[in-house]
């Protein structure tokens, strides 16, 4: 007998609330809720074994509480905790297989019998549902890591709320460019002396290599120009055109925002897409579109904000623009933009500022008589922004550091450095950044050095890793030069290398560090948060999630020796690719930071502080299902730390 409309629709109005369930239409609850029943189980009741055969249904809790748990070494493992809303028991019809864990009733529960048929056609015609149980997400169904995170990104966006007035969207950001219609192209057959004279007479800065059937084969640039022609003097009247095109051409389908263009002119580093009729090269070209048309179009994107800052001396515009940027990141956010692309394009405009702040202090000291000494130096960014994270203009942390001067002249110098270190900082607060609360800063003289000084630093840390010495390797370790001579900042992360080869104590003292922070192992129905303070009974997802994940990619890292100064996913990225047994692990540890990252930074952009604090309970089922998998990795990852470097041993 069927179910009545009103038990239907309050299945329906349940269901609704928790994903995936909340990705269907009504109509589709409306089908998959005619064949729901309701059951009722005591405590201790066993709903599956581990082992055992598959059940015909898929369950989902309306009310109370099941555990889910596995043998492990002849004991029961807690695995999950299935609260409302959680659906569990689909692993064997996702995979073919048996049941991995036993399910055990904890409390009074209601829960929601799926069957099989309806559910297995509901994930046949919705990919988004299908992607979700297919990622981990129901309960007990959790992956050993999150890197098929990735298949539902989309699921993970931002939900639609009202923008704040502080970060309010211009309308340029959806604004739609045509291409230029005027195709002007030539034949692979053609000269470069040929190609010029067109381009010459149309005057346009760009000209297409077509076939036959009117298909792109390659472009041709004014850059093309300078730098394959004149710089090589070549015989341009029988050099064909094939030799300097850029092929592939990029080609893009027609009807895509600036903002979408830019992203993709930024990520491919070209200053030219030709528009196709499907978007690839085997399709007729309608026109091209060149960086030019969209700084004409449109104002606000990466490469004007960081244009403008490079020609800017008015530190009060430099502040409008670097604000500009703040808009740029919740538009990026809004759009699913992958957080180490915005990280990129972040660190590219704050790094713009930095070098525009030397340059103007440099400036203003000239002007009060100072002489620069003829030595090289480089600012250096540590913390967040030296990891390229910094999407928020939260504090500052940062450094100088200058080439010995010769004998007699270490006061001069120094004087003079810490001078324009002032400065420096006293210009980037005026551009909305904080002073450092610790002044760890290229202000103060204990962090602005010459090259000995910061040299005799990393020795004493390195050599004797007491507390107050990984105090600083958490800041100081990540560094990154930026502005000045950034060889001096190379030389001295070589330097850092060969110190730690001297001593096998360093990275089992950073290894056991980066367990002092271990994942919340009650985290399954309620949050770990704060007890007191101005902040109590919010979630610090810095402290709590992402620092762990920070301090395991630093010790991996200095472990395989990784040069670059790059991000916590890139960090995470490179070990995977060094170390294959990490490989897996590393790319969920990846991915995790990535989704906290984003959490962060909606969470700084909407409430305009740092976005470490964050109300759990505004945390949809989804979000907490997430961050549970990302607590998951960080034990695994920091089982490898406290097995690979012994630190158990340690004192």
């Amino acid at each position: 007998m069927m179910p009545s409309e009103t038990i239907v629709q309050s299945v329906v109005d349940f269901l609704k609330q928790y994903p995936p369930f909340d990705q269907l239409k009504e109509q589709e609850l409306h089908e998959l809720a005619n064949h729901v029943n309701l059951n009722y189980f005591e405590v201790g009741d066993v709903l599956f074994k581990e082992g055992g055969a598959p059940l015909p249904t898929v369950f989902v809790v309306k009310k109370g509480n099941i555990k889910l748990s596995r043998k492990h070494n002849g004991q029961d493992v807690l695995l999950d905790e299935c609260d409302e809303g959680s659906v569990f028991g689909i692993r064997p019809l996702m995979a073919n297989d048996r049941y991995l864990s036993t399910a055990v009733v904890a409390e009074e529960t209601l829960l929601y019998a799926i069957p099989i048929a309806p559910f297995t056609k509901l994930m046949e015609n919705n990919p988004k549902v299908a992607m979700y149980f297919a990622a981990g997400f129901a309960s007990g169904g959790i992956t050993d890591n999150l890197k098929d995170m990735t298949k539902v990104r989309r699921l993970l966006a931002l939900r639609e709320e009202e923008l704040p007035q502080s970060v309010a969207l211009e309308d340029t950001d959806t604004l739609k460019i045509n291409p230029v219609k005027q195709i002007v192209s030539c034949s692979p057959s053609h000269t470069v002396w040929e190609a010029a004279k067109i381009m010459s007479i149309f005057n346009v800065g760009s000209i297409l290599v077509v076939n036959e059937q009117n298909h792109p084969l390659g472009i041709i640039t004014d850059s093309d120009f300078r730098r394959k022609v004149v710089a090589k003097q070549e015989t341009v009247k029988t050099l064909p055109v094939t030799e300097i095109m850029s092929a592939p051409v990029k080609t893009i389908k027609p009807n895509l925002s600036v903002s979408e263009i830019m992203l993709l002119m930024v990520n491919n580093k070209v200053t030219h897409f030709c528009v196709t009729e499907n978007g690839t090269n085997q399709s007729p070209a309608k026109g091209v579109i060149s960086q030019r048309d969209l700084l004409i179009a449109q104002g606000n994107n990466p490469a004007v904000l960081a244009k403008q800052i490079s020609i800017t001396n008015d530190v009060e515009r430099l502040a409008t623009i670097r604000e500009k940027a703040e808009k740029l990141v919740w538009s990026y956010l809004q759009n699913e933009v992958a957080v180490p692309f915005i990280s990129n394009i972040i660190s590219e405009i704050n790094d713009s500022l930095i070098k525009r702040a030397i340059i103007i202090a440099t400036q203003k000291l000239q002007k009060q008589g100072w002489e620069a000494p003829n030595l090289r130096y480089a600012f250096l960014s540590m913390g967040s922004e030296g990891r390229k994270e910094q999407l928020l203009r939260t504090d500052l942390d940062n450094a100088l550091i200058y080439e010995n001067p010769p004998a007699g002249d270490e006061k001069a110098a120094s004087d003079y450095f810490l001078n324009l270190g002032k400065e420096v900082i006293n210009i980037l607060v005026k551009c909305g950044f904080e002073r450092c609360p610790g002044d760890m800063m290229a202000s103060n003289p204990k962090w602005n050095l010459p090259v000995s000084g910061w040299q005799k630093n990393f020795s004493k840390w390195i050599s004797e890793p007491d507390h107050n010495s990984l105090m600083h390797v958490s800041i100081f370790f990540d560094f990154r030069p930026v502005g000045g001579d950034e060889s001096l900042g190379t030389d001295l992360k070589e330097f850092i290398f060969q110190e730690i080869e001297k001593t096998n104590l360093f990275l089992p003292y950073l290894a056991k560090k980066a367990l002092t922070n271990p994942p919340p192992l009650s985290f399954f129905r309620s949050f770990i948060v704060e007890k007191s303070g101005d902040y109590k009974n919010q979630f610090d997802i810095k402290a709590r999630a992402m620092v762990p994940l920070i301090d395991a990619a630093r010790v991996l890292a200095y472990e395989q020796k990784i040069t670059a100064f790059g991000s916590t996913f890139e960090r995470f990225e490179q070990v995977a690719l060094m170390d294959e047994n990490l490989a897996s692990l590393c790319e969920a540890a990846a991915m995790g930071y990535e989704i906290l990252m984003r959490h962060r930074a909606i969470q700084g952009l909407k409430t305009g502080n740092s976005g470490r604090y964050i109300d759990p309970n505004k945390f949809n089922k989804l979000e907490r299902q997430t961050i549970r998998n990302i607590f998951k990795t960080i034990e695994k990852i920091q089982e490898v730390l406290e097995t690979r470097f012994r630190t158990g041993y340690l004192r």
